[in-house]
């Protein structure tokens, strides 16, 4: 097998074993589970009914971005996305950085799907013990750690399982809603702007809040980019599974967000996804059709799980490019036998999404993930920026659109949570030196 010089080593790499269907299904796996169960909810409480404005917003972002991140990919298909995009059209420093970021966002994304999992399972079974929670959620971050490690052919054949439950969930959800949406949708959609229910303002500031949210929902995308290495012909298939993916999402959180919050106004959202995280299953109750609920119950586990697994998997190959480049401790890169898994990157991302997931809130989680993540795709915007003209794919505007939305809407979250963000980013630099100066002793 052919290896690339990565660093001042020679690696293995990951074999190639994903094609568009596998590809899209992985980027769905990754974005229709916390987004569309719990994140919505969390951004209504911010927007009220204009959080279907905010998810627009955030699609266009996304949109910018997966085009950028699609042509980073087409031109430099490995393990590690914008973490080794800004290693070869910018510089070490940057690159790492957008590593850092990538942990940090995703990390806290993950905590936030295996909590968010544990709440509809607890509600689907009746229990309402918070002292449940969190222990749950931890036995599940476990369990997925091991079906990853059987490495990527399992993982793509249970993604798909999952994907396709939780998509006629969501169908089910939109179709069956929509008599109880035409019917509530003048008293519950109106007023559309000049509600927010966190902190009392009802201005577009609101809504560029609950967009920066719920470009985080999207943003799954990039797993498709993240797994490079292991795509089949990337210039050409990273692109349309890119594209496609980020449309199918795009229509389906726009068509859930406005049924539900049509159905039973974005107060009662908000407060189903703080107060237990079953949000869809709980609006499902008012369509007054007998098993729906539990339909929504079951597509909701699938979904969170389905999440979980991705981030998961994206995580420990940005830990093993990142151990290639001796950024992290070396032993990350180390690959099983088959060559399909790095056994030692997974081994640690479930080892931090579980310290996360001891935190118990997912406004904060999913906070921290908004900030971090769109600072992740600032650079990945810059590097797209950076492409030679022969490789270029799209116009350099919309990598220019993209860079400024990201950098816009990070700061649009709450003060202290990116200000956190700012913090590990000085973490994360220094961290970065002394690796460096160790590596070169």
């Amino acid at each position: 097998m052919s290896t690339p010089p990565i660093g001042n080593a020679t690696q293995p790499l990951l074999k190639r074993e994903l094609g568009v269907t596998g590809a899209v299904m992985m980027g769905m796996g990754s974005i229709v589970g916390t987004g569309v169960f719990v994140s919505i909810g969390i951004a209504a409480g911010i927007a009220g009914p204009a959080v279907i404005l905010a998810i627009a917003i955030a699609a266009c972002v996304a949109t910018l971005n997966g085009l950028s991140s699609a042509q980073l990919a087409a031109s430099h298909p490995v393990s590690g996305g914008t973490y080794e995009y800004a290693y070869k059209y910018a510089s070490p420093m940057l690159g790492f950085v957008a590593g850092w970021m990538f942990l940090c966002a995703k990390s806290a994304s993950a905590a936030t799907a295996a909590l968010g999992l544990t709440g509809y399972l607890l509600h689907a079974l009746g229990q309402n013990a918070s002292a449940f929670h969190v222990p749950i959620a931890l036995v599940v971050v476990v369990l997925l750690t091991l079906v990853i490690l059987t490495g990527m052919r399992q993982t793509n054949r249970v993604n798909i399982a999952i994907v396709s439950v939780t998509l006629f969930s969501l169908a089910s959800f939109v179709l069956l809603g929509l008599p109880t949406a035409f019917e509530m949708g003048k008293t519950n959609l109106l007023p559309f702007f000049g509600f927010d229910a966190t902190n009392g303002s009802g201005t577009i500031m609101a809504i560029l809040h609950a967009s920066a949210l719920m470009f985080v929902a999207y943003t799954g995308y990039g797993r498709i980019a993240t797994l490079g290495e292991e795509v089949k012909n990337p210039r050409k298939t990273i692109p349309r599974a890119i594209i496609t993916t980020l449309f199918i999402s795009m229509v389906l959180y726009i068509s859930v967000g406005t049924v539900g919050i049509a159905s039973v106004g974005s107060d009662v959202f908000y407060a189903a996804t703080i107060e237990n995280a079953a949000t869809l299953e709980i609006v499902a109750h008012n369509f007054g059709i007998s098993g729906l609920p539990y339909v929504l119950a079951v597509g909701a586990l699938t979904a969170m799980t389905g999440v979980l697994l991705n981030l998961i998997l994206g995580l420990s190959r940005v830990l093993l490019a990142m151990g290639r480049r001796l950024d992290m401790p070396a032993t990350l890169s180390r690959l099983d036998q088959s060559q399909t898994t790095p056994y030692m990157a997974v081994i640690t991302v479930g080892v931090i999404i579980a310290g996360l997931v001891l935190l118990g809130d997912v406004k904060t989680t999913w906070s921290f993930s908004a900030f971090t993540v769109l600072i992740y795709y600032a650079i990945t915007n810059f590097c797209a920026l950076q492409i030679p003209k022969p490789e270029r794919l799209y116009p350099r505007w919309m990598a220019w659109m993209g860079l400024i939305a990201c950098l816009s809407l990070a700061f649009f979250v709450e003060t202290s949570i990116w200000l956190v963000g700012l913090g590990l980013v000085l973490l994360g630099v220094i961290w970065h030196l002394v690796a460096q100066h160790l590596a070169k002793r």
